[in-house]
Formats: structure tokens, sequence, C-alpha cells
């Protein structure tokens, strides 16, 4: 039987390479790097993480937590590399990008059931089993095919990546380090404005220069990664309550609660690099010096990476997938990553874990596996196969998309912490099942 061919060498594609692998299954990675680069990748490396090196809150008392814990049961290549190389980031699970996917990279290259092919795909396979993985990205001839063989319009929003600022260009006399509420590490670097100070970086950034869209693309952003200048513009107190809020900090210069505060965090192991925190932005090249240097710990900034805008590819899951992953018009061909209609790093190499178990069934004869809805994974998958199509917009992992418990304890803790054992044990259930 021929190796199931895995297109594109993201998050999702790498873990669902893995996940095949590791089965003694042998497959064939597409990646149409370097022969053609996108406007947000920077290296030839797997696995790349293109925005923040945040993959989000760690602890088990967030549902991104959990999603990243059934991910190391079910033997997750993306989390064994990101807890190898994770840095300091507060109660936060952030990596140093760059040696983060080397590490990866590594891992499935030097693997001998891995085969590797350095080029663009434009066309679907017809027969073969295969997980496509290609991406927010994903490059229009193949965005063509996947129309064609679905029959569907496209769908497309844009994705906005904060600025990355060198650490010796801070002026740590006007911030200070802490994480909000001192919880763990003194793990951010915080930038403190008093009232004057952020009214009038308010005006600056409301009426700031901005890239335009291209003109036969309509601008839909994913709420969960708004640029700042967007949020912005919905009122001057929006930053207040989103980005910029002061809540959990003091500044102990003054031992009091600054009117804002914009937070910088770790983005390499060496702590020379530093990303702002929910700073995604389209301002242009010289607005984003002249307004973020406003800000007074950032009047010096060096920006080593300036914010940017990308547009993001997904399809309309609901009508066009399985929960298995398998598309509805073609079920030899998995889809994964954010392209499926999940939202995040997490949960885009969780996609790939599940189209990775799933493909590897089909190729030994066997069916896919639903996951249980009462896992963070299956609730996920069946989040996007289940919603409204009308109004479909991909999505992050919440409790929320868990099945309520019965009966439901008052105490949000008690509860949460009730879903998150009886989303182990199921996962626990299903790895023995699948071993």
């Amino acid at each position: 039987m021929k190796p199931v061919k895995i297109i594109g060498a993201g998050l999702a594609g790498s873990e669902a390479a893995w996940q095949l692998v590791k089965r003694g299954i042998p497959v064939e990675i597409y990646e149409m790097r370097p022969q053609n680069h996108t406007p947000a990748h920077k290296t030839n490396n797997f696995a790349e993480l293109v925005c923040s090196n945040s993959l989000r809150a760690a602890g088990l008392e967030n549902a991104v937590g959990l999603l990243k814990e059934e991910m190391r049961r079910l033997g997750s290549l993306i989390m064994e590399c990101a807890d190898q190389w994770r840095i300091p980031a507060g109660g936060a699970l952030a990596v140093d990008r760059e040696a983060f996917s080397e590490a990866v990279t590594q891992r499935l290259c030097n693997h001998p059931l891995v085969t590797v092919h350095y080029g663009e795909v434009t066309a679907l396979p017809e027969e073969d089993i295969t997980v496509l993985a290609t991406g927010p990205l994903t490059s229009p001839a193949m965005t063509e095919a996947l129309m064609k063989l679905t029959q569907a319009d496209q769908l497309y929003f844009y994705d906005a990546a904060a600025p990355i600022i060198a650490v010796d260009s801070l002026d740590t006399e006007e911030g200070f380090w802490a994480s909000r509420y001192d919880k763990g590490e003194k793990d951010y670097f915080n930038c403190p404005m008093d009232k004057e100070q952020y009214e009038a970086f308010y005006e600056a950034l409301i009426h700031a220069k901005v890239t335009p869209a291209r003109q036969f693309e309509k601008e839909k952003f994913f709420e969960g990664c708004m640029p700042v200048e967007v949020l912005a513009s919905r009122g001057p107190k929006t930053l207040l309550f989103g980005p910029l809020k002061p809540v959990g900090l003091l500044d102990p210069r003054k031992n009091t609660r600054p009117y804002a505060v914009v937070q910088l965090r770790q983005d390499d192991g060496a702590c020379t690099l530093m990303n702002m925190v929910g700073f995604q932005t389209r301002l242009t090249r010289p607005e984003q010096l002249r307004v973020f240097r406003m800000i007074p710990a950032l009047a010096h900034a060096e920006f080593v990476r300036y914010g940017m805008v990308h547009r993001n590819t997904f399809i309309n899951s609901p009508q066009l997938l399985l929960q298995t992953g398998q598309l509805k018009s073609a079920p030899h061909i998995f889809l994964a990553g954010q392209m499926s209609g999940v939202e995040g790093y997490v949960e885009s190499a969780a996609s790939g874990l599940a189209a990775g178990i799933n493909s590897g069934l089909m190729f030994k004869g066997k069916e896919p596996v639903v996951f249980p809805e009462e896992t963070a994974i299956g609730a996920l998958l069946h989040y996007i196969v289940a919603a409204d199509p009308k109004h479909f917009q991909p999505m992050n992992i919440t409790f929320g998309l868990l099945p309520a418990l019965d009966p439901i304890p008052r105490d949000k803790k008690l509860k949460n912490q009730q879903l998150v054992q009886r989303a182990l044990d199921s996962i626990d259930q299903l790895s023995q099942s699948l071993n």
C-alpha cells in the first residue's frame, strides 16, 4: 500500500506525520517551502510559529491546558518538543520558536519512515490516503483544487501578528518586570502609561495609517486575533479591558496600579527578544515605529519584526467535514489545522493528531474513530462539524464546548476540575483501545 501523503508540514501536518510513523506507517511529507514562501513564514523549518510563540495557558484549570495534556497522553510530537524548549512565560506555555521548530523538523526528517518532498502540490490525490494540512495560508492553486473537489465557495479572514522587540532596547526605567497577580516568576516586561499618555497614544493609534486590503478581499477578522487598532476603534475604553488592562499589576516605582499597561513576553530562549502581547496589527511599518514608541518604555524600541496581516483560508466545516476529519465528498482525504476550522496553535496540532490517527486506521483497513465528546479534542472536532454553517467561524477550545456534567456543580472551579478528570479518563481509555 502506498505511504500516506501529508501535504503541508506545519503544526498539524507534522503532528499527523508523527502519529503515523510511530505506528509503523510510512509517510510522504510535501512542503512547498523553501521553493515557495508565504507572506508570514520566515524559515524553512517544519511547525514554524509565525505569530506568537505562546501555546497559551499551561494549567489544567484552562481548557487549552487540558487539550495539551490530552495530546501528551496520545504521544504528541508537538507537545514533546514544546515541553523540551519551554521558556519562562508565567502561567503560559511559551517556547523558543526557532529551537522548537528545528526540533520538530529534525525528528521527522531523520525518521526512516519519512520521505520529504519539497515543492508546491497543486492537485489532490484521487485515491491515496492524504492529510491536507496546508494551513491558513494555503496557496491559490491548492485552494482552487479544494474548492473544485468540494464544490464550495472559499472562505477567508485576516489574522494579524504582533511586533517583536529587542530586549536591550527597552527603557527599564519606564517599565517593570512582573506577572499579573504575581503569578509565577516575573516573566513579563510591563510598560505602564498614565491617563494622559494613554489618551495621546489612543488618538495616534486610531488615526494611524494601515496597510490596505487588496481590492478583491473583504476584511473578516477572527475575534481572538483582532488587530489592536481595530479593537481601539470600538471606543477609547476598549483597550483598557483588553490587551492594555492594568488589573493585577502594581508599578513598583509608585506602588499603584497604572492607568494602562502594555505587556511584553519573552520570545526566545536567550531572552533577547520580546513579543508585544495582544498587539497584532496592520499598521504600516513607519506608523508602528511612530505610534508604539509613544509608549514611554518603548521610546527607543528596536523592532526586530514588525506586526503584519496575512490572509487565512478555511473551509465551511459543518458542510464539508465528517467528525473523523474526512471530507464528505472524498473520505480518503483528511483535513487538519486551521483550514479545517479550528483556531490556534494547539488546536491545529490537535486536529493533526486526530487526522494522523484516523488516516493510520484507514491505512490498516480499520474504521476511523470519533473522539469522545467528553474530551477536549473530541469536543473541538464535534463543534466544527456541528456548528451553524451560515455563521461558521474558526474556534478555539473552551470548557463550554464539552458536554455538561450531571449534576452541574455550582462552584466553577470544581466544575472545571470534574470536566478535566472526565476528559482525561476518557482519553486514557481511547489511548488504550488504539494501542
